[in-house]
C-alpha cells in the first residue's frame, strides 16, 4: 500500500500544479478539463476558484500521507478521508448530463477526456481514500 499512497499523493500535487497553472492563467489543457455542450463552456470557474481547487487538492494529498503513515492521530482526518472519498465517488458517478461515468452529453472532447481518464481517476481516488480510512 506504500507505493500507492505515494503515487495517490504524486497524482494529488500533479492535479493541484494544473490547477495552479491554469488559475494563474494558463490555456493548454483546459478546453479538455472543462465540460462543454453546443461549444459552450457549462461552467466558467474564476482564477481565485481554481486556486483554491488547487490548495484543497494539496490538501488531500497531505489527508493521504497523514492517513497512510500516521502522522496525526486526529479524528478529523479519519473523517476527512472518508470525507473525501465520499466526494471522489460522487464524482465518478456524476451528474448525469455532462460529468461522470452515466454522462448523457458524450460527443465532446471533455466528455471523451472525462470518460477516459477523469471519471477512472476519480474512481481510483474514492477506493483509494476509502481503503486508507479504513486502515487508519
Amino acid at each position: 500500500m506504500d507505493l500507492i499512497t505515494i503515487i495517490t499523493i504524486t497524482l494529488l500535487i500533479i492535479m493541484a500544479m494544473f490547477h495552479f497553472y491554469w488559475g494563474f492563467g494558463g490555456e493548454v489543457g483546459l478546453d479538455k478539463a472543462l465540460p462543454t455542450k453546443d461549444g459552450k463552456r457549462l461552467i466558467n470557474p474564476g482564477k481565485v476558484l481554481t486556486l483554491f481547487v488547487g490548495i484543497v487538492l494539496l490538501v488531500f494529498s497531505f489527508v493521504a500521507y497523514s492517513l497512510h503513515f500516521n502522522t496525526l492521530n486526529a479524528d478529523f482526518i479519519l473523517y476527512l478521508g472518508w470525507g473525501i472519498s465520499a466526494l471522489f465517488f460522487l464524482r465518478a458517478i456524476g451528474d448525469f448530463n455532462a460529468v461522470g461515468f452515466f454522462k448523457k452529453i458524450t460527443s465532446t472532447d471533455f466528455a471523451k477526456y472525462d470518460t477516459k481518464y477523469f471519471s477512472p481517476l476519480c474512481l481510483y481516488l474514492g477506493i483509494v481514500f476509502f481503503i486508507l480510512s479504513l486502515q487508519a
